[in-house]
């Protein structure tokens, strides 16, 4: 296991904001940061339903920019904080960028890729593997995707409630 400072509280942290601003919009709430030498170089956050895009997930927007930011595509210096346990795509994603190292917050019992379905940091059979934190502010990062999900489905219960019709008892 590795030792954790205040540090790494402070950028999930970050991460917790993006998740928020991602949930303002509508989004699914995750965040996430990438830093280099204590300073973020990426932040995102889920735009899936903005762009209209499979690809927008919070990891990625946040690594394409700290690509961009740090002029390589290899970031082999850089720390990922991530609200929620990686997908594959995310992973892939991680693995391909050379990550020093990946923190989350909650698992993905759904999806993660891993801890929770797969270990893919850890395979052997890729070229890359690196150190993972899992569980840093994890409750908070669930409690933040639970209320999401909670708003969600009453806004799906009172839609369906607002489009039926009346009975005839109601007084059609």
């Amino acid at each position: 296991m590795l030792s954790l400072d205040t540090c790494d509280a402070d950028f999930m942290t970050s991460a917790l904001a993006a998740a928020g601003a991602a949930a303002d919009r509508g989004e699914v709430p995750v965040g996430a940061v990438v830093v280099s030498e204590g300073i973020i170089v990426g932040m995102g956050y889920n735009r899936r339903e903005q762009s209209q895009s499979p690809l927008s997930h919070a990891e990625m927007i946040a690594i394409d920019e700290a690509s961009r930011r740090l002029r390589s595509w290899r970031l082999k210096d850089c720390d990922l904080y991530v609200t929620l346990e990686p997908c594959i795509m995310c992973t892939g994603a991680i693995i391909q960028a050379r990550m020093r190292r990946l923190i989350f917050g909650c698992v993905d019992p759904k999806a993660g890729a891993v801890e929770s379905l797969y270990r893919l940091c850890e395979d052997q059979r890729l070229n890359h593997q690196l150190p993972v934190v899992g569980g840093m502010l994890a409750e908070a990062s669930s409690v933040l995707l639970a209320d999401f999900f909670a708003r969600l489905r009453q806004q799906k219960r009172e839609n369906r409630k607002a489009e039926r019709w009346p009975s005839p008892v109601e007084g059609a």
